[in-house]
């Protein structure tokens, strides 16, 4: 491994040249899909990084695909289905493959976008001008490898996000949890202040299209996704008449941010995580460095919002020309939030004044850290606090975040009542025990004589063994968890040998919590059948499929 010079854009950031670690294995290239003075360094089974040699503003530069073939692979994803639309919206042609047919590739079909379940070489059409790969396709892809072979441009998803953002005012919200209520919350309350804005969110928010406060008049064939179309210019508000505003979850994993070109950006939390990837501590918090680099000075308009606790701050910022304030419930930081657990108020304050306050429809103290990082962020492009405060009222959550799936009703020799079900994405010790401590403080089971259970897969096996003691640690506030098998994604057969599901379950039984194996998917559902009891709250948790648990639960099977 060698270390290459990276350079960022210049008058983009404003920041001045840092290295990744890269293997090269070709040389840079002209494309036509780049801007003028632009060129894509191209390494195998790495991020690309994206250099520019002119001096011209991000916001003047934009990313040509108008009258172009793009085939988009993995397009039923929140994330993918985002950026189709967009495209599609400047003018691209698109079409693309998924592993099955979802909700999401039918409304992509009922658009007018080609969408086939083929994964093989011959599928990929003729005549296409560029490839899109979404973050879950690997390099060793058949239709990756033929669009090598035709000398067809491959980008990752976030490599052509990044160049989607380029003529835009990018805004991009990052941290290792948080992100995707942060940037739902922000994107809906920016759109009930009238501010327009393009959003892309990792995960389906049902009132993102219209905003939170318009909800109820949703107007028909609006499909429910993790994206929405905004101006191209900002359209009122201090900064009317900009480039409009394009909001966009930014991922850490592989460094994929690193090739984003955001205006403003918040980071929540730093902590250890994507190890596989990273290898340390040190290198995770390097790698938010260099994501902070690139937002321009602040005489050209770069802002970073950043966490006061928790986001190794000092590092992450050291030697930034941009603007930082920092945010949190310290009375130091710059935005200070303020927050009742019994009754779900968020107060926020900047620089000793009020500034709005809310009642949370969602609790837990992480909702409300996400909530006024997401008004904190609103006032910085001009929004009205008051509006976007009763916007953050009327948010109602994004799926798979603590998401209430339904009651079952249950009688028998315990007595009659109903058992709650949650669904959430967690899948980090952090995540985990936060989740848990807000349904316990919500729900309240024990006042009912239920129990919070816990059905918990683990996400891999390297995060499971790096962090092992962490998740041990996460579990305190559940009465039983029950553990199926390790989702198995991206590690290689040697590190899936290391460890397994029981291996935490043992971890969990010598912290003295109820723990048990159990799978497959039928099995805890039969379990939950024999052991659930009224006022019991069953929250089913992890990145994988073992939300098919919860579902399968309420429906009796």
């Amino acid at each position: 491994m060698s270390s290459l010079p990276v350079s960022s854009l210049p008058g983009a950031s404003g920041a001045p040249a840092s290295s990744l670690t890269l293997t090269p294995t070709a040389s840079p290239f002209a494309s036509p899909f780049l801007p003028k003075g632009v060129r894509a360094d191209v390494r195998s089974g790495v991020t690309m990084k994206f250099v520019a040699a002119n001096d011209q503003p991000a916001d003047r530069r934009s990313f040509e695909v108008a009258g172009k073939h793009l085939y988009l692979i993995g397009i039923g994803g929140c994330g993918m289905s985002g950026l189709a639309r967009m495209l599609r919206h400047r003018g691209a042609i698109i079409s693309g493959s998924d592993m099955h047919e979802t909700e999401v590739t039918q409304a992509l079909v009922a658009e007018g976008v080609a969408v086939g379940f083929e994964q093989t070489r011959e599928a990929l059409p003729a005549g296409c001008d560029l490839v899109i790969a979404s973050a879950a396709v690997k390099p060793d892809h058949p239709q990756v490898i033929e669009a090598e072979n035709r000398g067809v441009q491959v980008l990752f998803y976030a490599e052509a996000l990044g160049l989607a953002m380029l003529g835009r005012t990018g805004i991009s919200i990052a941290g290792t949890h948080g992100k995707s209520s942060t940037t739902a919350m922000l994107g809906c309350a920016l759109t009930d202040a009238g501010l327009d804005p393009t959003v892309i969110v990792g995960a389906t928010c049902t009132q993102l299209t219209t905003g939170t406060l318009n909800s109820a008049e949703r107007p028909d064939g609006v499909q429910i996704s993790g994206f929405r179309l905004g101006s191209d210019q900002i359209p009122v508000g201090e900064l009317k008449g900009r480039p409009g505003l394009l909001i966009a979850e930014s991922c850490e994993f592989n460094r994929s941010f690193h090739n984003l070109h955001p205006t403003i950006a918040s980071i929540s939390s730093v902590e250890a995580d994507h190890l596989d990837v990273y290898g340390s501590m040190d290198a995770v918090i390097e790698s938010f460095h260099e994501f902070a680099r690139l937002l321009p000075p602040a005489s050209a308009g770069g802002k970073l919002l950043i966490a006061h606790e928790g986001a190794h701050r000092r590092e992450v910022t050291a030697g930034l020309d941009c603007a930082i304030e920092t945010i949190g419930f310290t009375p130091s930081a710059d935005w200070v939030v303020s927050y009742d657990q019994e009754t779900r108020r968020v107060t926020l304050a900047h620089e000793n004044k009020h500034v709005a306050a809310w009642t949370m429809r969602l609790p837990g103290v992480h909702n409300a850290i996400n909530s006024a990082t997401a008004l904190a962020l609103a006032v910085m492009v001009g929004a009205d606090p008051a509006r976007v405060a009763e916007s953050l009222a009327a948010f109602t959550g994004v799926d798979r975040r603590m998401q209430l799936l339904g009651e079952r009703q249950l009688s028998g020799p315990h007595g009659s009542g109903t058992v709650r079900v949650y669904d959430d994405y967690g899948h980090h010790p952090t995540e985990v025990d936060v989740t848990l401590r807000a349904l316990r403080a919500f729900e309240k089971p024990e006042q009912r004589g239920g129990r919070l259970i816990c059905v918990f897969q683990p996400h891999q096996h390297s995060r499971t063994r790096h962090l092992l003691e962490e998740f041990a640690q996460s579990f305190s506030e559940a009465d039983v968890v029950i553990v199926p098998h390790i989702y198995f994604v991206r590690d290689s057969q040697e590190e899936k040998a290391k460890i397994g599901a029981s291996d935490l379950v043992d971890r969990l039984r010598q912290r003295k919590v109820k723990a048990k194996h159990v799978y497959p998917f039928d099995a805890i559902v039969e379990e939950l059948e024999t052991m659930c009891r009224p006022g019991d709250v069953v929250v089913v948790m992890g990145a994988g499929p073992v939300y098919e648990v919860g579902r399968g639960y309420l429906a009796g099977k």
